[in-house]
This record gives structure tokens, sequence and C-alpha cells, in this order.
């Protein structure tokens, strides 16, 4: 009576054992992963851009952004990764929303600003919650400057900016020394708007 008593405890013990180790096993994904897994849990956290960069279609593509944001504020990089550096002494901010036609319009004068003029820093901070939109319309226009995510207004909030977009703001050392609450329609346009405020 002992051994059967005896068994039966072991037999429990092993079943309720095989029940905890296949659970453990279907929790974490199936046994192949399990090593996949640990090794991802040991290596550092994503940086936000790179998270980003992760769920979102196309965000390969987006331009790294210096860390530390724009205009005294800290955003993270829309798709891009946010890397060590400085912009340069002069630096140009688009204010954008991916459902704005203007800003569609602009978009592309701005790369061709920024194509034309390497030595001036040329950034967009992206004025919306959904990042993908902005991601997919960049990648759309070709537009290949770095942009910030903006998902709360925090950046126009912070800085009292008008509830319009697009909006450009020149900063030089750090200072601002310029903003347009409205769209520009020619490369020349924007070039003399910034030469004007330098």
């Amino acid at each position: 009576m002992k051994k059967s008593v005896a068994g039966s405890v072991v037999a429990i013990v092993l079943v309720t054992v095989a029940v905890i180790a296949g659970a453990v096993v279907l929790l974490r994904g199936g046994g192949a992963d399990v090593a996949q897994e640990t090794s991802i849990s040991n290596s550092p956290a994503p940086a936000e851009g790179d998270a980003v960069r992760q769920f979102i279609p196309g965000a390969e593509q987006r331009a790294d952004c210096v860390a530390g944001g724009v205009g005294g504020i800290d955003l993270p990089c829309l798709g891009g990764k946010t890397v060590p550096g400085e912009h340069a002494d002069v630096t140009v901010v688009n204010l954008w929303a991916w459902w704005c036609d203007p800003c569609r319009r602009e978009l592309p004068i701005m790369q061709a600003f920024a194509d034309a003029h390497p030595e001036i820093s040329v950034v967009g901070v992206h004025a919306d919650q959904n990042a993908a939109n902005g991601v997919a319309l960049m990648n759309e226009l070709d537009v290949r400057f770095p942009s910030y995510q903006d998902d709360v207004n925090r950046f126009a909030g912070l800085l009292g900016l008008p509830g319009v977009v697009p909006i450009l703001l020149v900063y030089k050392h750090g200072q601002p020394v310029g903003m347009f609450p409205h769209a520009f329609n020619s490369l020349e346009e924007l070039e003399n708007a910034v030469s004007g405020v330098l």
C-alpha cells in the first residue's frame, strides 16, 4: 500500500513538472525561440527611434536625427535612429503634418533647400500622432532630411507657435531668428525668407 501511494505521488509530481515545463515553452513561443529571446533580453533596450523603425513599414528609409531634438525641445526621431551630434550654426525647422496639403507641396521644396544648402541643418517636426502616415508621406515624396515625431503637439505648445501647419522656423546658434506660419511655393521664396532673417 505504501509503495502504491509513493508511486502515485511521484507520478503526480512528474505530471505537474511536465505541465509547467510545457506551459513555459508555449508562453515563450516554442523551444526554438527560447535561445533567441534570451539573447535579445540580454541586449540593451532599443532607442525610441529604433522601436518606431521596427513597427512602421518604410521607417528604415528615414534619416537619423541628432539627439536632443531641436529648438530646445527633445523629441523622438520619426523612423530614424537618434544619434549623437549637433545641428549646424543655422538650422531650418519645418513643422508639418501628413494630412496637410500645403505641407505635401512644401516638403519637396524643403528637400531642394536642404540639397542646395548642405551647410544648413534642415529638419522636420511631424505634428501628428500617426507616425506611420508621416513616414509614408516622406518616403512617397522622396524627402530625405530627418524629422522628429511630435505625438502631443509638444513642440508648438512649448514654443507658443500658432495652431497651423506648416510653420518654418529659423535658428542661428540655437536661438530663434525667424518664424513663417505659411507654406512656401518655391525654392527661391524659401531661400529669400531664410537669408532675410540671418
